[in-house]
């Protein structure tokens, strides 16, 4: 199997990684915790289908949800998320096989009903572009 097999894999890793490392005390997911109104604040980052790449440089859309106890929390938890993402650009991410080339915001965060009271949500995308990182 190449390394290409696994890249956007890796892409989701990497920007789970990117979050997590920006916002300590925060938990970040790529599938939901069953309890989670008990798990606030939390972060989810699931690549999404779309994309593509030229055979070197991959293209990945990356949704990030942002849940939080309150409005104001959901939002600022999102800003951070975002700011974490876009500084992210021109990076090596450590424990991730993939350099991040660029990252741009496709949809800013927005408030998504969630369909409990007890939790507030934002959902964003971001485009990321990565390569592979050559083998040391």
């Amino acid at each position: 199997m190449s390394p290409e097999d696994h890249l956007w894999g890796d892409i989701e890793h990497a920007a789970a990684l990117i979050v997590r490392a920006a916002m300590p005390g925060v938990r970040v997911v790529n599938e939901l915790p069953a309890d989670l109104e008990k798990k606030l604040p939390l972060v989810q980052v699931q690549i999404l289908p779309g994309g593509g790449d030229d055979g070197v440089t991959d293209t990945a859309l990356v949704d990030v949800d942002a849940f939080a106890g309150t409005r104001t929390a959901m939002w600022d938890l999102a800003r951070d998320v975002r700011a974490a993402l876009l500084a992210a650009a021109g990076t090596h991410v450590p424990g991730a096989r993939v350099v991040i080339d660029t990252v741009e915001t496709t949809s800013r965060p927005a408030p998504v009903s969630y369909g409990n009271p007890a939790i507030r949500r934002a959902v964003a995308t971001y485009a990321l572009t990565s390569r592979a990182q050559a083998p040391a």
